[in-house]
């Protein structure tokens, strides 16, 4: 029987999936594009139906509390970030989504993002001069996990000497968006304790300051107001741990995944290197597509809608597959060729779903792709000679976030 032949069996939870799940996404676009998962739960793989999902906000919620049963995304180990208390507008519907949304969006403004561009040059070249004159690095390790958390927390006003603990919070509650409803109740209790003491430390951290505001964006999420509405204490401390786990972990997997992709194609990394400056953006949106950070979103139907062809009905949850959207040969040209020419090619080569869509687009995009260029342009810059030492490197026990347990890299 040939691959074609056999039944399709999508299991996020196999390592071979883990691995490379791209041969099994294109299979589902192509041959059941509305696949019903071993649980029961509708999965879309085109970018279309994705994309009319994502943007349906009246009929498709992102409050899994409107789900007819548990929703198999969330699991008690998440119900500590997205209580009923503390949930951030990221779990929200409007008009609530909206209002917090539009006061976060007064501290991330584009102009204050961009002005963070010579500090993130200057944080990559500190942990590149790190490196310099060794045999071998660790990208993951080495660059891609230190430069967010980094960012993440000057944004935030953290000092830099309490950055290591950052780094243990947000790896632990990065795992509880998994589809996983049997996590260990010490694991549970694990996140729970991560969100209590992020938390408890941003408190302490904005009770310090007093009446001083620091030109950071802690800062601008406090003198927030539009019309007299401010964020509620609850909803500033949500909010940071949100930037924490969701502006730290998602460009830790866009810096490592783009390393691999380039050490992997090495036509690509010398077109990079002829043309740095030039490309470097191109360059991020081709890794954004071809391997994205986020594989996963999912939406809970609150009034009967048909998508794909087929009919949700009011409390059903559906899976969006994004790492299967974005390489759908319907939008794409050879959807499976890494290209960082792409975009020079083609306009719409950047309309891909890394980011998601819609009211819940990511608020912190500009950033991530920011950090994303100038990492990926001073490492082929700074190491020409670079090369894989692993070609199958271990990649992290997590399947809503793809990304690299580590990386080794030979720099000569």
């Amino acid at each position: 029987m040939t691959t074609e032949q056999q039944p399709i069996v999508f299991n996020p939870l196999d390592p071979a999936f883990r691995q490379d799940p791209y041969p099994l996404y294109s299979r589902l676009v192509r041959e059941d594009p509305v696949h019903i998962t071993p649980f029961g739960v509708k999965a879309f793989s085109r970018l279309t139906d994705c994309t009319a999902i994502l943007r349906d906000h009246k009929r498709f919620s992102s409050d899994d509390r409107n789900a007819g049963g548990v929703a198999p995304e969330r699991n008690s180990g998440t119900d500590s970030i997205v209580s009923e208390e503390d949930r951030p507008f990221l779990f929200m519907d409007p008009p609530d989504h909206t209002r917090l949304r539009r006061l976060v969006n007064l501290a991330f403004t584009p102009r204050a993002l961009e002005s963070m561009r010579p500090r993130i040059q200057q944080l990559v070249d500190e942990l590149l001069d790190a490196i310099e004159g060794k045999e071998e690095m660790d990208a993951i390790a080495d660059l891609a996990y230190p430069l967010p958390v980094s960012v993440i927390c000057e944004m935030l006003g953290v000092p830099r000497e309490d950055e290591p603990q950052f780094r243990v919070w947000s790896r632990i509650l990065a795992g509880s968006l998994d589809p996983d409803p049997t996590v260990p109740i010490e694991v549970q209790k694990q996140r729970e304790q991560a969100v209590f003491d992020s938390r408890e430390y941003f408190r302490k951290l904005i009770a310090k300051r007093g009446d001083e505001r620091p030109p950071d964006i802690l800062s601008a999420l406090l003198t927030a107001e539009e019309e007299g509405d401010k964020l509620s204490e609850r909803e500033l401390l949500s909010t940071c741990t949100m930037i924490l786990i969701a502006g730290h972990e998602t460009t830790v997997n866009l810096i490592g995944n783009g390393i691999l992709q380039l050490l992997r194609h090495p036509d690509q990394l010398a077109k990079f290197q002829e043309r740095p400056e030039e490309l470097a953006p191109h360059a991020v949106e081709e890794v954004l597509r071809f391997d994205p950070p986020v594989q996963f979103d999912g939406r809970v139907c609150v009034k009967e809608a048909e998508v794909g062809g087929v009919t949700i009905n009011p409390g059903e949850f559906v899976m969006l597959l994004l790492g299967a959207a974005n390489r759908d040969p319907e939008h794409f040209e050879a959807p499976n060729t890494f290209d960082i020419t792409r975009g020079e090619r083609d306009s719409a080569a950047d309309r891909h779903l890394a980011f998601g869509f819609g009211i819940h687009y990511c608020l912190g995009q500009p950033l991530a792709r920011i950090e994303g260029a100038i990492a990926l342009r001073s490492f082929v810059q700074r190491f020409p000679n670079a090369r894989l030492l692993d070609e199958r490197p271990q990649y992290r026990a997590q399947i809503t976030l793809r990304g690299l347990e580590n990386l080794r890299v030979g720099l000569k």
